[in-house]
């Protein structure tokens, strides 16, 4: 696709360590709801070249408004949807920017912490948000927001951690009830 193709799509395979066996788990986009109010903004950009008509000479205020509302609705529409967050079997990165290519990467074996949140209205509609917390004081993924069908995101990212090896599994087999009793009976 080439140049142009570049500012239409991420392209999540050249940020990939494809030599070192590197796979796609999982490619997140934004949820539809970080776009819904400025889908809303480029809907309003309707009533406001109808407006037109009854402004007579000044026709082109409702044109200009019109056109600024669709324009910045479709930019932030855009954006929203060169945002993405993935998930391979070696790290979890973030790509983002159209003109400007943000790319912010873990590897597995530095986080540390995923906390999941999802207000009200992500429960009902859902999505939720992502904090990493890792060792690193200063670190380029931290949120990420309007992540869609969270718990099931948090699940593939806490299995691809536990297959790496990078956690500890506890043997239950060895694990005896009898075991745990205190004299004191606790």
């Amino acid at each position: 696709m080439g140049v142009l193709g570049r500012f239409l799509d991420p392209q999540i395979d050249d940020h990939l360590l494809a030599v070192e066996g590197e796979i796609v788990i999982d490619e997140v986009r934004k949820h539809w709801a970080a776009t819904a109010g400025w889908y809303a903004l480029m809907a309003l950009s309707i009533p406001l070249f109808a407006w037109m008509v009854w402004l007579g000479p000044l026709f082109w205020i409702g044109l200009l408004l019109g056109l600024t509302a669709f324009l910045v609705g479709a930019w932030k529409v855009h954006v929203a949807y060169m945002d993405r967050f993935v998930i391979t079997n070696m790290r979890v990165f973030r790509v983002h920017g159209v003109f400007n290519t943000h790319l912010a990467t873990m590897p597995m074996s530095r986080i540390l912490d995923i906390s999941m949140t999802q207000p009200w209205d992500g429960l009902l509609m859902g999505y939720g948000h992502f904090v990493f917390e890792s060792a690193a004081q200063d670190q380029g993924l931290r949120d990420i927001r309007y992540v869609g069908d969270p718990k099931r995101r948090d699940l593939t990212i806490q299995r691809v951690i536990q297959l790496a090896g990078l956690r500890q599994t506890m043997k239950v087999d060895l694990w005896d009830v009898d075991d745990a009793a205190e004299p004191d009976g606790t």
